[in-house]
């Protein structure tokens, strides 16, 4: 008889054991799914350690960043709505002084 444990019940070592199993198989997920992102990201051209960082700045470059409107575009562009009635004069006053004090 072993001096330490006892005797031990068969249903504590299966559990252990599938506890085990668990424990490696999460392992390996985790580690399969971290060489798979490395390796789309590699292939897409980004360092995976620098992934959110690039894609932040490709992203703030991008046609999805502020619009490029100079100010004489939204200047003329405000003339035009209001010339059309579609602002007010108070509006279109306030529109041009944001416009030009956004500069």
């Amino acid at each position: 008889m072993d001096p330490g444990l006892g005797d031990v019940p068969p249903l504590f070592t299966i559990m252990v054991a599938a506890v085990a199993v668990l424990v490696v198989a999460v392992v390996v997920l985790a580690v399969t799914i971290a060489v798979r992102n490395r390796k789309v990201l590699r292939e897409g051209g980004l360092d995976p350690l620098a992934a959110g960082a690039q894609i932040a700045t490709r992203l703030s470059r991008g046609p999805f960043a502020t619009p490029t409107q100079s100010l004489a575009e939204r200047l003329s562009e405000l003339d035009d709505l209001h010339a059309r009635g579609m602002i007010t004069d108070a509006e279109h006053s306030a529109a041009r002084a944001a416009s030009l004090g956004g500069r």
